[in-house]
């Protein structure tokens, strides 16, 4: 067993417990939380690139905080935290059931690839084409730019 693997697996899925654990809906936590599905699937892009090899602990990794992470996403949105942030559209309040059905199709998606773990990085490719799909929908929808 590659014991280096494991605690780099325990260590971010820490990381990503403790952002999940202490958002508080502000647009500092809102990013923090933003920042960990990026750099998971981040380093599901680089496996999928050849950029760096295939690991199967690092791809489990970027899943489980994946899938975390989307779950509890749209808790970062209650009623009362509509403004100070001005990447989150109004649009997020106005439509909160489909927001919440985008980030649990987000976080079913990454389960489901967690499931039947991508062997390959062919396999990592094809995973990170849905995942990156449910983003980019949810971020055109309710994403604005700065």
């Amino acid at each position: 067993m590659n014991w280096k693997a494991v605690a780099a697996a325990a260590a971010m899925a820490g990381i990503a417990f403790g952002s999940v654990t202490a958002a508080d809906g502000t647009h500092d936590s809102r990013i923090a939380l933003m920042k960990q599905i990026g750099g998971a699937a981040g380093a599901l892009g680089a496996i999928a690139k050849g950029t760096k090899p295939y690991d199967a602990e690092a791809v489990k990794t970027a899943l489980t905080t994946i899938a975390a992470t989307a779950k509890v996403f749209p808790d970062q949105f209650k009623p009362g935290t509509e403004t100070g942030d001005a990447e989150a559209s109004p649009k997020i309040w106005e439509n909160m059931d489909d927001f919440k059905a985008r980030a649990a199709k987000l976080s079913g998606d990454a389960e489901t690839a967690l499931a039947q773990l991508p062997a390959d990085a062919a396999a990592v490719g094809a995973t990170v084409n849905t995942l990156g799909a449910s983003c980019g929908g949810c971020h055109k929808a309710y994403r604005i730019k700065e």
